[in-house]
């Protein structure tokens, strides 16, 4: 009787040992996870950006073309601003 009842009494004792351990686990699990979804959003939140980045640099290219058309000489007294004509 006595070792039945030493078994039970290791047997609870190793269950709530069990069931701490688990508990601690599921709680850094949970914090990983938490972290994960905000790395996650992060870079949805990149991506959303990234094609209204490459369509301003669009944007910029065009423009500095723009100017640098503007800017050039025509060669026939051409624009005195462009640095080949400066004296």
């Amino acid at each position: 009787m006595e070792t039945i009842v030493a078994s039970v009494i290791t047997g609870c004792i190793t269950l709530i040992g069990v069931l701490v351990a688990n508990g601690k686990t599921q709680a850094v699990m949970e914090t990983k996870v938490e972290e994960l979804t905000r790395e996650v959003r992060e870079h949805n939140h990149f991506a959303r950006r990234m094609p209204v980045v490459e369509e301003q640099i669009r944007v910029i290219n065009h423009r500095i073309e723009d100017l640098e058309g503007f800017h050039k000489p025509s060669g026939k007294g051409g624009n005195t601003l462009w640095p080949e004509n400066m004296s």
